[in-house]
């Protein structure tokens, strides 16, 4: 009887384990799925009359306007606290030469991109795949399919191109506002230092290091909108809460983004 029970308890163990690899790879595939779809509406300007417009330019309002004072101000901060510590602890090694070089890299190249991503994602496209799930658990999706609507279209686009708007937005006013705040952190209100400051900013981003920069923050972009939003197209059990929806789709991002962020390191520094 015990061999029986294990045996049992071992079968139950695997079914299970492998429903939920079942799931995990049907969720990402409705993800790419859905991410292939989306490209197409894109580049279509049947997606851009005068509704669809209408609808991106209100959703881009919606994800870039309301966040990006504080967000600004908040990366202003930190900015300010981590170009101090490079800078000061630069000098005091005799290595200013490395000063400039530690904190672009540091700042532009890595955290900004990832810090703007993640604002974005916490603040407008996470909580908008939960509005998704929404519409689609109340019949909203099926009663515009019932007029010859395409949701996708309608509801789905505008809320992925303004996710990616929404982080090239932050990312850009961020970097600006990095490489300001470390000019006055090293040279001070001067422009006597402005050549030297930004030949070394030149030497930094060379055409493979701006490729990579440029590829990671838009590949942070696409994630952080696709992935909320796709996955709010799935079929979950009816007991699955709003709560559950939006953390299966940060733990997407999180995984998706620390797996670009590794291929953006050895593209960089290997």
């Amino acid at each position: 009887m015990p061999a029986m029970t294990d045996g049992f308890s071992l079968h139950h163990w695997l079914l299970g384990l492998g429903r939920a690899v079942l799931r995990w790879v049907s969720g990402w595939w409705l993800v790419l799925f859905v991410a292939a779809q989306l490209m197409v509406l894109a580049f279509s300007p049947s997606s851009y009359g005068r509704a669809g417009r209408g609808a991106v330019l209100r959703q881009m309002a919606l994800a870039g306007g309301p966040g990006l004072p504080g967000f600004t101000m908040l990366m202003a901060l930190f900015n300010v606290v981590v170009i101090r510590i490079v800078v000061v602890t630069a000098f005091a090694y005799g290595l200013t030469q490395y000063a400039i070089d530690a904190v672009v890299r540091v700042l532009v190249l890595e955290l900004v991109p990832l810090a703007a991503a993640l604002f974005v994602a916490v603040e407008y496209t996470i909580p908008g795949g939960s509005d998704l799930y929404k519409l689609r658990r109340s019949g909203a999706m099926q009663k515009l399919r019932q007029r010859g609507l395409d949701p996708l279209a309608h509801e789905v686009l505008p809320r992925v191109l303004a996710g990616v708007f929404a982080v090239l937005l932050l990312a850009a006013v961020s970097c600006v506002l990095s490489l300001v705040l470390a000019y006055l952190a090293i040279h001070g209100f001067t422009l006597a230092g402005a050549s030297s400051y930004s030949h070394g900013v030149g030497q930094i981003f060379t055409p493979v290091v701006s490729s990579i920069f440029a590829a990671k923050t838009l590949l942070f972009a696409l994630s952080v909108s696709l992935v909320p939003l796709g996955n709010a197209l799935r079929d979950f059990p009816r007991r699955t809460s709003r709560i559950s929806v939006e953390l299966q789709g940060l733990v997407q991002v999180f995984v998706l983004m620390l797996l670009i962020e590794i291929a953006s390191l050895v593209g960089n520094y290997y």
